[in-house]
């Protein structure tokens, strides 16, 4: 079935009606081959009725090819999976101890920097991410210390022992380095970027989930996400038009290797697993509308969404990244990949 759908997928994006469409996901629901939060996901983290469409026959066509049913082919694929020495380890049982942690800033102390449309992005994420079976941990409106103390709290969480992998999502107004509390002080100039300031620094991630302080996620992924202005520079040279006035952007002004150790000891990379996945490229600006969310989060939603079952962490990110290129180029935004570590491939799920 998967080959019949690419081939009708082009007439069925362009010309299928949006009352058709939630037909079509009614029928998905009640046969179980979606469920609740791949629906929800579907109509809400798209944004015009030609990517609900696309979305769908993506999703459908995929889960066809991954023997989404229980065929015996899915269950071979999860075994040679399993076993492959370069992909990390995910079975049904690590799946139902997934924890993801996500922080939201909306309001700030100073309503001119309130983050409009940040409360879609809030709830698409937390949709995406119970839709991969993760139990969210869910934050907002924190200042930089929150932040620092419920990532803390987040790395002695007890699922964390046998989850096979996390998600950090962080979303605020920020700079090179750090993201805005929201009692960040608008006064202040970014060379004044101080312990107190009311920032969060993005090194306390990897600090607080590092392999020494948090041994419960030694080699697992963890998977970052950050939507926030790394600057107020624009990542290229555009003239205006009528969808960039509508956006807002989120910135605001060794030992030698024959030594020998002692039984019981070793030595271990402190970072390592790790991937973080920037909304912009150094020094410059995100965006966000102030109905549908940042760009970022609508294109994350809509890959991850469609391709999740076939492909791993790294080509998810580059093909979000290869939508700002396609399709958002004029508002110079430019998504990018940073502190990779991770050692092997990740799949969110064990079967292909």
């Amino acid at each position: 079935m998967a080959e019949e759908l690419f081939k009708v997928r082009p007439d069925f994006v362009a010309s299928v009606s949006l009352a058709v469409l939630k037909s079509i996901l009614d029928d998905l629901l009640l046969n179980k081959v979606l469920n609740d939060g791949e629906c929800d996901a579907l109509l809400e983290g798209n944004l015009i009725r030609r990517d609900k469409a696309r979305t769908l026959i993506d999703t459908v066509r995929n889960k066809d090819a991954a023997g989404a049913d229980g065929s015996s082919s899915s269950k071979i694929s999860t075994t040679r999976k399993n076993k492959d020495e370069k992909i990390y380890p995910v079975t049904p049982e690590s799946m139902k101890s997934r924890v993801a942690l996500l922080i939201t800033n909306i309001t700030f102390r100073d309503p001119q920097k309130n983050r409009a449309g940040a409360e879609r992005d809030e709830q698409n994420m937390e949709r995406l991410l119970r839709t991969f079976g993760y139990e969210v941990v869910k934050y907002r409106d924190c200042t930089g210390k929150q932040i620092d103390e419920a990532v803390l709290d987040f790395s002695m969480h007890p699922k964390l022992k046998d989850t096979d992998s996390v998600f950090v999502v962080i979303m605020s107004h920020g700079r090179r380095g750090h993201v805005l509390g929201v009692n960040w002080n608008h006064k202040q100039t970014k060379e004044e970027a101080t312990e107190k300031e009311d920032v969060f620094f993005n090194d306390n991630i990897f600090k607080h989930l590092a392999s020494d302080e948090c041994k419960e996620l030694e080699n697992k992924p963890k998977i970052i996400i950050i939507q926030a202005c790394r600057g107020e520079g624009k990542g290229t040279v555009f003239t205006r038009d009528g969808a960039t006035e509508e956006l807002e952007c989120d910135y605001t002004s060794a030992s030698d290797d024959h030594n020998m150790v002692e039984d019981g000891m070793r030595y271990m990379h402190k970072e390592k697993d790790f991937i973080a996945f920037l909304s912009c490229t150094p020094d410059t600006v995100s965006y966000r509308h102030p109905v549908k969310g940042s760009v970022l989060i609508g294109h994350l939603v809509d890959v991850f969404n469609t391709y999740a079952r076939e492909e791993h962490i790294e080509e998810l990110f580059r093909m979000v990244t290869q939508r700002f290129e396609e399709v958002d180029l004029k508002y110079g935004q430019m998504p990018n990949k940073d502190r990779v570590s991770l050692t092997k491939n990740f799949y969110l799920f064990p079967g292909n």
